[in-house]
C-alpha cells in the first residue's frame, strides 16, 4: 500500500501534539496491512462516501481515501472524540 505525501497542514497537526512517531508507527504497520487489528481500520459512514480511517491512538486516528487501487490520500487527521 502507498500513501501519497501528505500536507503541511497535517504535519504541523502532529507535530503540534507530540503525534509524528506514533503516526510513523502505525504507517508502517497500515502499508504492510491495511486491516492489522491494532490500527481498527474502518469504513467510515456513510459508507457510500467511502471515507476510511485507522487509529494513531485511542484518542487521534487518520482519515484516508482510497486514491487508486492500491494508493490512498490522507485527507485528516483528527481527535477522534472531538
Amino acid at each position: 500500500m502507498e500513501i501519497l505525501p501528505i500536507n503541511k497542514e497535517l504535519i504541523k497537526y502532529l507535530e503540534d501534539r507530540q503525534l509524528k512517531n506514533k503516526f510513523e508507527k502505525q504507517k508502517k504497520i497500515f502499508e504492510q496491512n491495511i486491516f492489522y487489528p491494532g490500527l481498527n481500520t474502518e469504513l467510515l459512514e456513510p459508507k457510500h462516501m467511502k471515507i476510511w480511517s485507522f487509529r494513531i491512538d485511542k484518542k487521534y486516528r487518520v482519515i484516508f481515501i482510497f486514491y487508486k487501487k492500491d494508493i490512498i490520500e490522507i485527507i485528516d487527521i483528527n481527535n477522534h472524540y472531538n
